[in-house]
């Protein structure tokens, strides 16, 4: 597995190297040796799946609140998406700043979110199948989001909103 820095502080894209032969392949999805190398110790509680049927889905920006923050690895199984995040922590260098990866089941790439971020993707394709690795347990009263129109970041999304959930449209802007 490769594993490479980001622009944003702490944020890391993690690249897969399949093993390929007349079978198929085989590949390593989460190796917690080599993010240990970067100074990342990754605790996987969760893991969830997010199907998505049409082209232009969004879903985000979302995060939890202290004391649950949590990282998160992402990656895609099936189709592709634009996977977006935006550092919130005013300590920061890049507080505000936002980035947008493509992944997908081709590239084999994943991304690391630390704790601190907003994260959302657009679907870049029909039927994808997102995978998350969570670090803390989902708790719905620290569960919390901005607008994925919010000025403050201007996210530029590379399609049209096809499908986006009444709460997520609805999600304030960063104050």
């Amino acid at each position: 597995m490769k594993i490479a820095k980001l622009s944003l502080n702490g944020l890391l894209l993690l690249e897969a190297a399949p093993f390929t032969d007349e079978r198929g392949f085989f590949k390593r999805s989460f190796a917690k040796e080599e993010l240990l190398k970067f100074g990342v110790g990754f605790e996987v509680v969760h893991i969830n799946h997010s199907y998505n049927k049409q082209r232009g889905t969004l879903r985000g920006m979302h995060f939890q609140n202290k004391p649950h923050e949590e990282a998160k690895i992402v990656q895609v199984l099936k189709g592709a998406i634009y996977d977006v995040v935006v550092d919130l922590r005013p300590d920061s260098p890049t507080f505000k700043k936002w980035l947008g990866v493509e992944l997908s089941e081709e590239n084999n790439k994943q991304l690391y979110i630390p704790k601190g971020f907003a994260h959302g993707f657009q679907t870049l394709s029909e039927n994808t199948l997102v995978e998350y690795y969570m670090d803390e347990y989902f708790y719905p009263e620290c569960a919390s989001g901005i607008n994925y129109q919010d000025p403050a970041t201007n996210i530029s999304w590379p399609l049209e909103v096809s499908v986006i959930a009444k709460k997520d449209r609805e999600l304030p802007n960063l104050k």
